[in-house]
């Protein structure tokens, strides 16, 4: 039966090694001792009173360690039942009394102790057995000759066969010695089931136990049970969140009602599995709380580790800082406590698990506002209370004051002034460092020169392309007078343009696009127009920054499908085996399906993401049925819905938006139009059509 691969990756993990069990004939409890020692059992059980510890009055035989082994009891070849063998180790506590007074300086021995020390040590050691719904508990004397031994000394251990328990049940085993001088020892074992063990022919429940194979198949998991038609059994999915005792948080029963007390066995074949990680790191969700905590949210617990990370504004990287969160593994669903004095929006908190970032998230970017240009500077202390800064930056942490032709050092002197006279918000302290955050607003030097020159080349720019194309510019300054007159809450929305770059004719047509859009109230960021950036952050940090960026001043980012964009995300989608490569070195769309596609799973696209395609590129029911949940338009037969979803609500007339489709679709057409009749166009006979997928 195909059951969702999401549900079940989750928790099912490897099944246990197989083991081989020895074999105990008779139902007769026994007992046996290191050489050395003696020993008896005493028949049948006793009450199970551990009371009060008291003083030794000098040595005695305590237990110090058990030891279990499983073996099986067998009354005939073929019916057994599980059972535990308990090791108790014996050691000697306390002291002999010495001689007092004249018998240290040569005085008569006492008789007393002489023949004490002649004679055994004895000791009663009880035995306590709990493994649901029974309890039981064993006495055994062990003694051995007191002149063999010496104070602390192990002095060697009895075995005892054999304490009987249900397949897969959780037993606990309690030693100590009466009357009792010391804490009793402990230990808690969970039992194998006949999946663990090579029993299936020795106990006869596990005889009729349906044996289930697991397979995976693309998207669907598939449980095969080897059970006749006259058995029955129940077969259970839960997620597993911790390690030991199951302790589902999700249950539910497949087929067959469970009998009262039945033989049970588990199988956790996708523990290790790759692709169940995944699944799990898409439906987890990183969480900052304030004003100084932040939680991981995930369905089950997972290895994870933590650390503080320093943003900065132009994109990159976010590097790490000290203090590190604490190193032990991340507790999810529980908030915890950021080790900080104050809070900065450039402050970001990663979660990674075996070396490979997952999450990340920074600090109340609701509350403090975008990313500050801000200078983090950490300051390292010697026992001597001697002191050094460096500035972090991209290349690392500059010392203040060096000759580095880096901006930390060029403004190192102005930085220690302004940390001196308290300008700069400390972040954290300890003993031995802290770290501040010294604001830069005031050393941005205006280049009023190039400005001028700018003005001068825009100024050149406008007056030849209204020489060249003097209606289409009448067209865009009417629209421009309309965008005054409705004020500035109607002018410069963000939006983001992410398309798969396959040749250079569809790279033309975003670049109209994205031009002609820059004519209306918005603000376009394309990979074309930041190449050089590009390559020196990558792909995946560029796509990261630009969208974290829009989103925070209430932007929409635009995907635009094509074949190759549509093969991607159906590549993504089905295989999952791992994130597709880029296919060029500025190819942000393969490197952001990471970062978008989590949005669309958890339901957070709305509001945020645009769809659309170009009229002959491709089928509308080509695009992939997961981002239909946002609007997806045909352009530029679309294009007054597109516009209209791109403004901000309350913009603009239906007229206004009218005249700005049809301008947009005139830069837009010409483009179009020599995609289409370049070689694999629809009315090339030998080369197909360029819709479908």
């Amino acid at each position: 039966m195909p059951v969702p691969w999401f549900l079940l990756s989750l928790a099912l993990g490897r099944s246990p090694m197989v083991l081989s069990l020895e074999r105990l004939v008779g139902p007769q409890d026994t007992a046996r001792c290191s050489p050395g020692l003696s020993c008896h059992l005493w028949d049948g059980d006793v009450l199970c009173l551990p009371g009060s510890i008291v003083s030794a009055p000098g040595p005695v035989l305590v237990p110090t360690r058990l030891q279990t082994e499983l073996v099986l009891r067998c009354y005939q070849e073929t019916d057994c039942d599980l059972c535990v063998r308990v090791a108790i180790h014996l050691a000697v506590h306390g002291h002999w009394e010495e001689p007092k007074g004249e018998e240290k300086f040569g005085g008569a021995a006492d008789p007393e102790l002489e023949e004490s020390r002649n004679a055994f040590l004895q000791a009663q050691v009880v035995l306590s057995f709990q493994a649901y719904p029974t309890a039981r508990c064993v006495l055994l004397e062990v003694q051995v000759p007191a002149a063999l031994v010496q104070p602390g000394q192990s002095v060697g251990s009895v075995v005892f066969d054999c304490f009987e328990a249900a397949l897969g049940a959780e037993v606990r085993i309690w030693s100590y010695t009466q009357p009792r001088y010391q804490k009793e020892l402990n230990l808690t074992q969970h039992l194998p089931d006949c999946k663990g063990l090579e029993v299936r022919d020795s106990i006869q429940s596990c005889w009729a136990l349906p044996w289930l194979n697991v397979s995976a198949d693309g998207d669907d998991v598939h449980l095969v049970l080897d059970v006749s038609e006259d058995q029955r059994f129940g077969l259970s999915l839960y997620w597993n969140q911790v390690q030991g005792p199951t302790k589902p948080w999700w249950h539910r029963n497949l087929v067959w009602p469970l009998e009262p007390d039945s033989v049970r066995t588990s199988i956790c074949p996708f523990r290790e599995d790759p692709r169940a990680h995944r699944n799990l790191w898409r439906a987890a969700r990183l969480q900052l709380l304030p004003p100084r905590g932040w939680r991981l949210d995930a369905p089950c617990s997972l290895p994870a580790e933590a650390t503080l990370c320093w943003q900065a504004p132009g994109g990159g990287p976010c590097q790490s800082l000290v203090p590190p969160l604490p190193p032990a593994n991340v507790t999810v669903n529980k908030a915890l406590e950021l080790p900080l004095l104050n809070v900065h929006p450039n402050l970001c908190v990663q979660v990674s698990s075996w070396e490979k970032l997952q999450l990340q998230e920074c600090l109340w970017v609701d509350s403090l506002g975008p990313l500050k240009d801000d200078m983090l500077l950490v300051e390292t202390r010697d026992p001597h209370n001697n002191r050094s800064l460096c500035a972090l930056e991209p290349s690392g942490c500059t010392p203040l004051l060096s000759r580095a032709s880096t901006r930390a050092a060029r403004l190192g002197e102005q930085l220690l002034q302004d940390l001196q006279s308290g300008q700069c918000l400390q972040l954290w302290d300890d003993d031995l460092r802290a770290l501040w955050a010294c604001p830069m607003d005031k050393y941005v030097h205006q280049r009023w020169a190039l400005v001028w020159l700018a003005c001068l080349l825009f100024v050149a720019v406008l007056f030849l392309l209204f020489l060249f194309r003097k209606d289409q510019v009448k067209g865009w300054l009417r629209l421009l007078k309309e965008d005054i007159r409705a004020g500035p809450a109607t002018r410069g929305r963000a939006a983001l343009l992410l398309y798969s770059a396959e040749d250079s004719g569809f790279e033309r047509l975003v670049s109209a696009l994205a031009s002609a859009l820059c004519q209306l109230p918005l603000r376009v960021a394309v990979d074309l127009w930041s190449r050089r950036e590009l390559s020196a952050q990558g792909p995946l940090a560029w796509f990261h920054a630009q969208r974290r960026q829009t989103l925070q001043e209430g932007g929409v980012v635009v995907l635009l499908f094509s074949p190759g964009a549509v093969v991607l995300c159906r590549e993504w989608l089905q295989d999952g085996a791992s994130t597709p490569a880029p296919q060029g070195p500025h190819d942000a769309f393969a490197a952001s399906l990471s970062c978008v596609l989590p949005d669309f799973l958890q339901g957070r696209a709305p509001g945020r993401y645009v769809g659309a395609y170009f009229d002959g590129l491709l089928h509308s029911d080509a695009v992939p049925a997961l981002f239909r949940s946002v609007p997806v338009f045909s352009l530029p037969s679309q294009l007054p819905g597109f516009l209209g979803t791109l403004q901000e609500p309350g913009d603009p007339s239906p007229g206004l938006l009218r005249e700005r489709a049809r301008l947009v679709s005139q830069a837009l057409q010409p483009a179009l139009d020599q995609l289409l009749k370049a070689p694999g166009d629809p009315g090339d006979p030998e080369d197909g059509t360029r819709d479908g997928t």
